[in-house]
């Protein structure tokens, strides 16, 4: 088994933060149990980039269970935590991973996480795609398919399909019910605001918060905000959505007229360059910026480090840039995902249905592959080289589960209502 981690000795916390999650993540540990039965990966092997944090840790052991050779690493270098690296070596995974890792690392890393030619590829921003795609296509010889994570990703394997580039299926993971309309929105928009208030030990009852578009992840981001008393602006550049924002009870502006209004700026679009040094130099001083899309370009952070007239670490995670008005503006988490890069990601239980998605969706990639080329062959899957909607059932699967776990029953249509609903009479 190869890796690349900080320290092996780091095991046995890593160990007890893996426990932890477990214990609140009932899909997976049905998935865990089924899995060390039937062992539907045996042979399988699997790729997968996604933040390196207890959760996906599970999920990493969950597909271990079930036969998978797998090789993890990070979709980010500051979300590594080094003693779940650590931990998942002690249990037999080959992990490629550190925090804190140079861009050249990170991207060594990811090369390394591919070199044993996967048949399924899962990923979290388009890193492994990328790789794929670009300098390394020799490892993609034998990639059945994959899924993809984020909102970020799929921008990027549309625009691939699109231009007829894409060389494999990949299944659309984030736009699954039961990812995007609970991880983006309740995940997003708990994990941010932890984030921000534990590292900045400022109250936001009373604060103008500006949070820059309105998809599910921003819509999370208001809603908790308004929770908390604040004044929430939007900035949009869909009418539709700027019009729902109306609605649901914010202000709605472009993003010049609210840069001087704001104490608070959180980013989460998919989109770079949605703050500019223009808009921080209206800002007022010592406002907060905070990125929640998956890359560090949302925040425009090479203008703003080559405009600074000094920087310095003004609390930890939070660093400090002087303009040349006088005025500070301070970032947190470097510009990066500021919830996983300054924070502890989303919430277990919001994990737990977005890693069965990933599953289940993996299964779906398997699946195809076997009807048509036989495991283990090469034969082409039958689903097309593009990007594909996970589909109803799957979603339907999940939710009965995650019911269930919760000790909640709900009412089935009766056969009679079944036949109403279907009726055009």
């Amino acid at each position: 088994m190869r890796y690349d981690i900080r320290d092996i000795k780091l095991a046995p916390y890593g160990h007890t933060k893996i426990e932890w999650v477990k214990n609140n993540m009932p899909l997976l540990r049905d998935f865990e149990e089924e899995f060390s039965r039937t062992k539907p990966f045996e042979g399988v092997r699997i790729s997968l980039s996604i933040h390196l944090e207890p959760k996906t840790a599970y999920l990493c052991k969950v597909l271990a269970a079930g036969g998978a050779q797998l090789h993890a690493t990070g979709s980010n270098n500051l979300s590594t935590q080094d003693d779940v690296c650590a931990a998942l070596v002690e249990d037999g995974i080959s992990v490629f991973a550190y925090h804190g890792a140079t861009e050249e690392e990170y991207n060594r890393h990811i090369e390394m996480c591919l070199e044993h030619k996967p048949n399924i590829v899962i990923d979290d921003g388009g890193d492994l795609v990328g790789l794929l795609h670009g300098s390394r296509p020799d490892l993609a010889e034998d990639v059945w398919g994959g899924c993809e994570e984020t909102t970020t990703g799929i921008l990027r394997l549309k625009a691939m399909a699109g231009q007829g580039v894409l060389k494999f299926p990949m299944l659309a993971v984030n736009d699954a019910d039961c990812k995007h309309l609970f991880d983006n929105r309740y995940g997003t928009g708990q994990s941010v605001w932890d984030s921000i208030m534990r590292n900045t030990n400022l109250i936001v009852a009373g604060k103008t918060v500006v949070v820059v578009g309105y998809g599910w992840c921003s819509r999370g981001i208001a809603m908790r905000a308004s929770a908390l008393g604040a004044r929430v602006i939007v900035t949009e550049i869909n009418p539709v959505k700027a019009m729902e924002a109306k609605m649901d009870g914010y202000d709605v502006m472009t993003m010049a007229k609210a840069a001087p209004l704001g104490d608070m700026f959180i980013s989460a679009t998919g989109c770079k360059h949605t703050i500019t040094l223009e808009h921080m130099l209206t800002m007022k001083d010592r406002a907060i910026l905070a990125n929640a899309g998956h890359f560090n370009v949302e925040i425009d952070m090479a203008a703003l480090e080559e405009a600074a007239v000094s920087s310095s670490e003004t609390r930890k995670n939070i660093t400090g840039y002087v303009l040349p008005n006088g005025r500070m503006v301070n970032v947190i988490g470097e510009g990066k995902l500021v919830n996983i890069a300054a924070g502890d990601g989303h919430p277990a239980e919001i994990m737990d249905l977005s890693f069965a998605v990933q599953i289940l969706s993996a299964m779906h990639v398997l699946q195809n592959h076997v009807e048509s080329g036989g495991e283990g062959a090469g034969g082409k899957s039958r689903l097309p080289d593009d990007v594909i909607d996970v589909s109803s059932e799957i979603d339907d699967v999940i939710a009965r589960r995650k019911l269930a776990a919760w000790g909640i029953e709900i009412d089935r249509l009766t056969p009679e209502q079944e036949a109403y609903l279907n009726s055009w009479k």
